[in-house]
């Protein structure tokens, strides 16, 4: 972690892992984040999973084993949980340790015939899964487009870890948020009650938490634009005024008006991501919501 802020922080454009938004509050304030008016994304697939639980059902299989990279509250996966009786063992994964076991304590009462085994790890790097005393078909979910935060790179690293996870019998079921107006878009991401705006600075609460960093929140503002030309929504902090903080043995300095480039959400439309995806995946089914703004998309190993 101290390598990656290091460095990060000493690029031109300053730059941190969006992965660690993800302490314990932070997934707490994403939750938040996913139940605001303005934010679409969540309440838009949640309607896809409810729509078409039993149609996805039947391309999943009928024994199911199911990997979710980045699974945070699992309030999704409750939903195939619920209408699928396929499911024979769950294996969330997530950064957030602490809050992973609390989850997964929450999910054994709710669902005790099923077997659960959380993993902590960072999903973008090679994942060695738990043993269950289950078997199935492996699927990969990943809800919530989190693929649009990820550079081409780290597609293309993550892409080799799914497809590892899955093998060759598997398949990967994604939620892809596509592209649309650019005020719906800003709006998802500057919401009214500032709580996304919490969320992007407590990456920096984390990192004194972890680092023993002295990073002022005060000392910088939320702000979150679209780029066209990337198609891509940024997430950034902005320096209020200039000073300076201590990371580990380097000293790094901070001038009024810089930002700190702290997330991308990529917005595709069906055409590139099929494109993006072809060298390990194929799609073969895909369902969207009545505005075509976001997808469920079901692969299998080319």
């Amino acid at each position: 972690m101290l390598r990656e802020v290091q460095e990060g922080l000493a690029q031109p454009q300053k730059s941190l892992p969006s992965k660690y938004f993800y302490d314990r509050y932070g997934s707490q304030l994403f939750d938040k984040i996913t139940r605001l008016e303005e934010y679409y994304p969540t309440r838009t697939e949640r309607k896809l999973l409810e729509d078409y639980a039993l149609e996805i059902g039947e391309y999943l299989g009928d024994r199911v084993l199911l990997i979710e990279p980045g699974s945070g509250s699992s309030e999704k996966t409750r939903i195939l949980l619920d209408k699928l009786n396929t499911i024979t063992g769950y294996i969330p994964i997530d950064i957030s340790g602490k809050y992973l076991q609390e989850v997964a304590k929450e999910l054994r009462r709710e669902y005790p015939d099923l077997e659960i085994s959380p993993l902590g790890a960072d999903y973008t790097r090679p994942i060695q899964l738990p043993e269950l005393s289950v078997e199935g078909r492996r699927i990969v979910f990943f809800p919530g487009s989190t693929i649009g935060n990820f550079k081409r790179e780290t597609v293309h690293r993550f892409m080799k870890v799914v497809t590892d996870l899955t093998g060759r019998e598997g398949a990967f079921l994604i939620g892809v948020d596509l592209k649309k107006d650019v005020e719906v878009l800003e709006a998802a991401y500057n919401d009214s009650k500032g709580i996304t705006a919490a969320f992007n600075k407590n990456i920096l609460t984390h990192i004194n938490d972890e680092l023993g960093t002295g990073f002022d929140l005060e000392k910088f503002n939320h702000r979150a634009i679209w780029n066209e030309q990337e198609g891509r929504i940024e997430m950034h902090l902005v320096c209020k005024e200039s000073h300076e903080v201590t990371v580990g043995d380097k000293t790094i300095s901070f001038q009024k008006g810089e930002s700190i480039h702290t997330e991308n959400s990529h917005k595709y439309s069906l055409e590139e991501f099929r494109d993006m995806v072809a060298p390990w995946f194929e799609v073969k089914q895909v369902w969207t919501d009545e505005n075509d703004w976001f997808s469920l998309q079901y692969l299998e190993p080319c």
